[in-house]
């Protein structure tokens, strides 16, 4: 079956949040939402996931899960947010989250009691789990590489690729976060690849490559002829060499330090200290 998927665009993190949901009912999902983070002010806004909310309402969709495809380290999720407004709705990602937050307690110190059992979230999925969104058949692709938790999913014909792929003149995301590796990345793309051609697939950040105008949506054909970086045959050391090469050029996100130990958390914010503020870390000459 054919879902029905509705692209939302951060423009401050170029991120796409997507609204999937089954035609023939109210079902409905929200993949990747994005809580709004002033880094200068370090104030929050839920304003671009009331954009989500304010669909789901208008349409009056039933939404049964929010879906993040991994930890992200560019924004801060607002799935916990939503959550609280959703009765209902499950938020979930892969149980691939406990290694991420076995790997990041110690760098932000947060001590013994913080649970790496990812209990933060409602469901952690299996690799190759199988779900429903009302009667559209779903399931969890493990896709390892950009980070250790990464998964796609497949939800009828669309295929929600996570930081895995880029559109086709945009490439692949970067394997050089703790747990990333290129050569894992690579094998990941491939069993995409498997996937019929004509599969629709929906990126999760944009960046507009020479100047275009930024793009959700392409196909697994697409990318298997046109892609940068990973497409028209290109070999596992090749691209392995590309990748590391250019990682070796790349920044730190501007917001890695807040959004992993807030997406670490489901998207909560650290509860508030005895004098009512909360507070994210900055580990100095850490990263």
């Amino acid at each position: 079956m054919r879902p029905e998927v509705v692209p939302f665009f951060h423009d401050g993190s170029n991120t796409w949040s997507y609204v999937v949901h089954d035609p023939g009912s109210r079902a409905a999902a929200i993949i990747d939402p994005v809580l709004d983070f002033d880094m200068a002010s370090a104030r929050t806004s839920t304003s671009s996931a009331e954009r989500l909310l304010a669909y789901v309402g208008e349409h009056g969709l039933d939404v049964q899960w929010i879906l993040e495809t991994h930890a992200h380290a560019d924004h801060l999720s607002a799935g916990d947010w939503l959550r609280r407004q959703l009765p209902g709705a499950r938020l979930a990602i892969g149980d691939g989250i406990r290694t991420v937050q076995k790997t990041f307690r110690p760098i932000f110190n947060l001590g013994d009691h913080f649970p790496v059992d990812g209990s933060q979230f409602d469901h952690l999925f299996a690799a190759d789990a199988r779900f429903r969104i009302g009667a559209l058949d779903a399931r969890v692709i493990p896709v390892p590489g950009h980070t250790s938790d990464s998964n796609a999913y497949l939800v009828g014909d669309a295929l929600f690729t996570g930081d895995s792929l880029f559109m086709p003149d945009g490439g692949t995301a970067r394997c050089d976060f703790p747990g990333g590796d290129a050569a894992t990345l690579y094998r990941s793309i491939q069993r995409l690849f498997e996937l019929p051609d004509e599969t629709r697939v929906f990126v999760c950040h944009d960046y507009g490559p020479g100047g275009r105008d930024v793009a959700c949506e392409t196909t697994i054909g697409a990318q298997k002829r046109d892609n940068i970086h990973v497409g028209g045959g290109i070999d596992e050391a090749t691209f392995v060499a590309t990748r590391e090469a250019r990682d070796a050029t790349l920044s730190m996100p501007a917001l890695i330090l807040p959004s992993v130990q807030t997406n670490l958390r489901a998207g909560a914010l650290p509860e508030p200290e005895a004098n009512g503020v909360r507070y994210l870390k900055l580990p100095v000459d850490t990263l």
